[in-house]
């Protein structure tokens, strides 16, 4: 399912949500500027591997050093590919504005940020021996997702569906789009479990992050501008 657009309709221009888009965009350009060598090793440095960030006692520094630390963000910061990148920043783009605008621009970056953190760890929980670099925005972004699902329950997502190559678009629930993308996320996860698995898909990031965003926003200040639903 690909979701086109919500039926929310913002009330503020989105300055963190427009922000965190360029931001990616920026900086993944800048990936492909990089040779393959230099772009492997950023990869590397700067995306969550969960064998390095669990196992305290190897070289590398304290377990509480920034260096430790600093790949539970820069890894939202990096993509794999153009469709790795454009994913994220379509459902982003469709579902920040409204989180950011019940939010706020301040409070919608931090909450961002800690749900890509939390997702981070719960990936690294699940997948602590892990040899590879885990990178990409979806983790944070599922936070938002979490976050829509109980602020827009009664919301609308305008789906593109393909069935058997042939275009179909339906307006869909939130609730029944975001339910089912969120159990979708968390049968693979469990599927993935005990299997020796040479990349793919952060099953427990998106997991983690959409659980973190629902609790976020339950607990976080809301700005106190209003908001209609459509």
């Amino acid at each position: 399912m690909i979701p086109l657009r919500d039926t929310v309709r913002s009330r503020s221009f989105p300055v963190a949500t427009v922000s965190l888009i360029a931001a990616n965009f920026i900086l993944f350009i800048q990936e492909l500027r990089s040779s393959p060598q230099l772009l492997e090793r950023i990869i590397f440095a700067y995306g969550l591997v969960p064998e390095r960030f669990t196992h305290w006692s190897d070289p590398g520094g304290s377990p509480l050093s920034p260096w430790r630390l600093l790949p539970l963000v820069t890894c939202m910061f990096l993509h794999g590919g153009w469709l790795h990148l454009l994913g994220n920043m379509l459902y982003l783009w469709i579902f920040g504005d409204n989180v950011e605008d019940r939010l706020g621009s301040g409070r919608f970056v931090a909450f961002y940020l800690s749900c890509g953190v939390a997702a981070g760890l719960l990936q690294c929980w699940f997948d602590p021996d892990s040899p590879l670099p885990t990178i990409g925005a979806s983790g944070a972004i599922a936070g938002v997702l979490g976050a829509y699902l109980l602020l827009f329950p009664r919301a609308k997502v305008m789906t593109f569906i393909p069935v058997l190559f042939l275009p179909w678009i339906v307006e869909l629930p939130a609730l029944l789009f975001l339910g089912v993308w969120f159990l979708a996320q968390l049968a693979s996860g469990f599927f993935s479990l005990g299997r020796d698995l040479n990349g793919g898909v952060a099953w427990w990031a998106h997991v983690g992050g959409f659980l973190a965003g629902m609790l976020l926003v339950a607990i976080l200040p809301r700005a106190r501008r209003g908001r209609a639903e459509r």
